[in-house]
């Protein structure tokens, strides 16, 4: 069936203006990123939130919830429900925080670590894959400008 008269065919279709847009580029990239993402996080069953909550206690043992919540601007309550779910996982232990009595240091299990080990394994195949588009001084030029736009 031919497209109706006046109907532009996709090959005619002007993206321009979406083109000049940083939120509309940054979303396109993060979106083809985080599509192949979520289908390798799948066999730890990670979403990419509970990726960045992992990786977070892996590479700061004892980080309390609150420090997790400021690192990666989560709420709270939010929060509350993920590390639940990780710890019944048996992923993450909560142990008394040695300077601060009031709160819960987060740790990561021997399967925990297990796991990231795997889980960043994969991503940094996954990431060697996407900047294998770019050069080095590309790659590192791109975080360097996104970082400026959320930080």
């Amino acid at each position: 069936m031919a497209p109706p008269k006046n109907t532009p065919t996709l090959e005619q279709i002007d993206t321009s203006y979406l083109e000049s847009l940083i939120g509309y580029n940054a979303r396109r990239a993060a979106l083809a990123v985080i599509e192949v993402f979520l289908q390798r996080m799948a066999v730890y069953d990670l979403r990419p939130v509970d990726f960045s909550v992992l990786s977070l206690i892996t590479h700061n043992p004892g980080i309390t919830s609150r420090q997790l919540c400021t690192a990666l601007g989560i709420l709270p309550p939010n929060l509350v429900g993920m590390i639940n779910a990780l710890e019944k996982r048996e992923l993450i232990e909560r142990q008394p925080h040695p300077r601060d009595g009031r709160a819960m240091g987060l740790h990561l299990t021997a399967a925990g670590e297990k796991l990231m080990r795997n889980a960043e394994r994969t991503a940094a195949q996954l990431e060697a894959q996407v900047a294998a588009k770019l050069s080095a001084t590309e790659a590192r030029t791109l975080i360097k400008l996104l970082k400026k736009i959320y930080l």
